[in-house]
């Protein structure tokens, strides 16, 4: 397999241990190991002291199964197989697709999203947004890239990088344009529960078509990227069934603490999303005054949800080269839309990190002294 360098991934493997300040980190605020194991319920503590080191479950551990299960309707265990985001996405597309095969894919976009299917050799097509409309997908735009020989359409709600959630008149009408024409869906939804009004919260595809596999996990809404703990959900077992025959060519089973602490974090997420949602409207009101303020150099659309947003930059100066000098004379991280293949007039702003309001900060500094 032939696969192109995943180039965000790069850029952070480049300089998010070494640059001081993170203004580009997509997760939430991490929990400590203290914290989780403080929120462990009786069980969780009697598996945790017990675990021993030995080979897991393939799908994934029943008990975090039958937790995971309980943030759906009408999903059991037994529609749930658990695997590192990743990897998840990547097996996914090799036990549905061929070459030759039609997708569509939201962009901007994770790489993953749209590189693996076009390494496997299929055609890709990029369904984007209308910037002057709030990035508004268009489900018309949608069907116009449709073809007879689309085999998956990927979408990506809350939007990463935008931010942007549809209505869920216009989610149902996708759900239903893929229905129609027994088109797969991969719905990522790795930013679920960060939607800034709770109203807005989309129903998980996997809720709604038996040929949807929804894309979850708790690295970004959790706040526990370290655990490597994903998953999908489908009612279409056959496929679940696909991908677990090929983890056994990749990670085979799961962590086993990794496990046991991410049903603690399961258990607990009314509280854990609670609090980062606090932290994601505090750090929002921040960005309000910023961009007020700075209103020369940025525009932006406020995002719904997720704890990204992807502002357009009005200095004269590509973002890729916007960002080289200032991670180099600040210090700051900021990733150029360039890393998305979208152009360079936009930078990802990540704001679900606790010290945004210090970075916001050096950053003004930045600009007060070199655009001003």
């Amino acid at each position: 397999m032939k696969i192109p360098s995943f180039a965000l991934e790069r850029y952070f493997a480049a300089h998010e241990f070494t640059a001081r300040y993170l203004l580009s980190c997509s997760d939430c605020e991490a929990l400590t190991m203290a914290e989780l194991l403080s929120m462990a319920d009786a069980e969780c503590q009697h598996l945790w002291a017990r675990l021993e080191l030995r080979y897991t479950e393939s799908q994934g551990h029943p008990v975090l199964r039958e937790a995971i299960a309980d943030i759906y309707a009408n999903i059991d265990a037994s529609d749930i197989l658990v695997a590192a985001p990743q990897e998840a996405i990547f097996l996914l597309m090799h036990a549905l697709l061929e070459a030759g095969d039609h997708v569509v894919v939201m962009a901007p976009a994770y790489q993953s999203l749209h590189e693996v299917a076009r390494s496997i050799g299929c055609a890709v097509d990029r369904w984007a947004p209308d910037e002057n409309r709030g990035w508004y997908f268009d489900i018309a735009s949608l069907e116009e890239r449709l073809r007879p020989d689309t085999r998956l359409v990927i979408v990506n709600f809350p939007h990463n990088p935008t931010g942007y959630v549809p209505s869920k008149k216009d989610f149902q009408a996708l759900v239903e344009l893929t229905r129609q024409r027994g088109i797969y869906l991969l719905a990522d939804e790795m930013y679920r529960f960060l939607e800034i009004d709770p109203d807005s919260r989309l129903p998980s595809a996997c809720e709604l078509y038996d040929n949807a596999v929804s894309l979850f996990g708790l690295s970004k809404s959790f706040g526990l990227p370290g655990l490597r703990i994903g998953w999908l959900a489908s009612q279409n077992r056959d496929i679940l069934t696909r991908v677990l025959a090929l983890k056994d060519y990749t990670t085979i089973c799961n962590s086993a603490p990794s496990e046991i602490l991410a049903i603690a974090g399961i258990r607990n997420r009314t509280d854990i999303v609670d609090r980062q949602l606090a932290r994601l409207r505090k750090n929002l009101s921040v960005l309000d005054g910023f961009f007020d303020d700075y209103a020369d150099c940025f525009s932006w659309t406020r995002p719904l949800g997720g704890s990204v947003c992807f502002p357009r930059m009005l200095i004269p100066q590509d973002t890729s080269t916007f960002c080289d000098e200032l991670v180099n004379k600040a210090g700051i991280m900021l990733v150029p839309s360039k890393l998305f293949q979208f152009g360079e007039r936009h930078v990802r702003i990540g704001f679900g990190r606790e010290n945004l309001p210090e970075v916001i900060s050096v950053f003004a500094s930045y600009l007060d002294e070199n655009f001003q």
